[in-house]
Formats: C-alpha cells, sequence, structure tokens
C-alpha cells in the first residue's frame, strides 16, 4: 500500500503548518532555550532518525507517523541551513544554489531509477528512500531561499510571503489551466512551501522592529503544533487522506 497521503487541502494545510513550525521550534529551542545550534542539531537529527525508522517500518501510510516526520525533518533541515549560514559563515546565495543542485540531482537519480517521481508510487523503500531525501532537500533549499529573500535581499517577511504564495498560485494555474505535468507542478509547490512556511513563521515570531508582528517563537510554535495535531486527529479519524497503492 501507499506509505504517502493524498494530495488534498489537507495534506498542504498541514505541510504549510509544519514547515512554519520547522522554522519557529528550530529557533526557539536554539535561541529561546539556549540549546545552540550544535545541541539542538543532534538532538532533532536523532528524533528524526527514530521516527523514519519507524515509518520505513510500516507496511502502509500512518498519519500521525508520516506527519511527525515531516515536522522533524522540517526542522532539521532548517538547522542544516543555520549551521552553514550562522555556524560556518555560508552566504545564503550559496547555500541556496548548493542545495537546489543536491534536489535536483536526488530528482535525476529517483527518475533514473524509478521512471517516475510521482509520489502516487511510493509502494517501495527504495522509492520512499528517494522521497525522503528530497523532502529534507526541500526543507534546506527552502529556508536558505526564504532567508535569502526576506533578509539578504532586505524584501521582509510580510512581501516574502506573498511572492511566495503568488509562485504556489501559478504553477498550481499552470496545471489546472495550461496542463502543465502534475508531478512536475506538485514539486514546485512542493519545493516553495518551504519558504512560504518559513516567511510566515518569521512574520509571526519575529519582533516588530524586525518587520514581524512580535508574537514570539513560543506562541507561534504552539499555535500552529496545536493545529497539526488537530488536523491530524481529524484525518486519522476520517482516513480521508488515504490513497490506495498504484503501480508503477
Amino acid at each position: 500500500m501507499s506509505k504517502v497521503p493524498e494530495v488534498t487541502a489537507f495534506f498542504w494545510i498541514i505541510k504549510v503548518l509544519a514547515t512554519t513550525v520547522g522554522e519557529t521550534a528550530a529557533d526557539y529551542l536554539n535561541d529561546t532555550l539556549g540549546f545552540g545550534l550544535s545541541k539542538t542539531s543532534v538532538v532533532m537529527s536523532v528524533l528524526l532518525v527514530a521516527t523514519l525508522v519507524a515509518q520505513f517500518a510500516l507496511r502502509r501510510y500512518v498519519a500521525p507517523v508520516y506527519w511527525l516526520a515531516v515536522v522533524l525533518i522540517s526542522i532539521v533541515g532548517t538547522l542544516i541551513t543555520d549551521n552553514l549560514t550562522d555556524g560556518l559563515g555560508i552566504p545564503l546565495a550559496a547555500t541556496t544554489a548548493v542545495f537546489a543542485v543536491a534536489l535536483a540531482a536526488t530528482f535525476a537519480t529517483w527518475y533514473a531509477s524509478e521512471r517516475t517521481l510521482s509520489i502516487h508510487s511510493i509502494v517501495t523503500r527504495r522509492r520512499e528512500a528517494f522521497y525522503w531525501l528530497a523532502i529534507l532537500f526541500t526543507f534546506a533549499l527552502g529556508t536558505a531561499a526564504g532567508d535569502l529573500v526576506a533578509e539578504k535581499l532586505q524584501l521582509g517577511y510580510a512581501l516574502s510571503v506573498g511572492i511566495f504564495a503568488a509562485a504556489i498560485a501559478v504553477a498550481a494555474l499552470a496545471h489546472v489551466k495550461f496542463g502543465v505535468n502534475a508531478v512536475a507542478a506538485f514539486w514546485v509547490a512542493y519545493i516553495l512551501t518551504r519558504p512560504l512556511g518559513a516567511s510566515i513563521g518569521d512574520y509571526l515570531s519575529q519582533a516588530k522592529t524586525d518587520g514581524g508582528l512580535g508574537l514570539g517563537t513560543t506562541v507561534t510554535s504552539v499555535i500552529f503544533l496545536v493545529t497539526i495535531v488537530a488536523v491530524v486527529a481529524y484525518l486519522v479519524r476520517t482516513r480521508r487522506d488515504e490513497q490506495p497503492a498504484v503501480a508503477a
């Protein structure tokens, strides 16, 4: 059976919520609690590995495990970029380019091996491995791109939200109205939801003097985490996001 959810409105809602949590939770653990980048990265990476082991052991899609992995990989993706930019001083433009190349290479290898990039075909462990690797790079890339647009280019968090939301709308319109390949449109939208969520998280949590609303990372993280739990609980009860296995 399929190991990933059906792409519905619920999918995109939780995805954006998870990307926002990835941004704010990483900042909360690193700055507010004072764990530091290194300790936070180690702890979150261990939790992610444990969750992915559980995910791979399952024979079908299980909403709580899947979405926990997405939330954790969002946090780890953010931390990878933060370690490179804040810890090692690598420019955001460089990390954006590196992760873009890494993601492109993952897609190329995945397609060469499986002849498909469709998430409706995630029915083997090898395809699932490609899937999660691609997701990790989308989160790292999205974090770098979001920070590049909002901070380095000084466009601000609110304008960045509008830019990335508009780009996602263009991808959706291209598929619906102009027949652009569904798989390509999906991955473009998936990649763009990361900088969208990161910009939303920064806009809500950052101080007003820095262009945010000043809610703080604690309040923002709690609001979004509670919402994720509520939506996932609804999906567990209704099974509205389950999809049958599809042959390659």
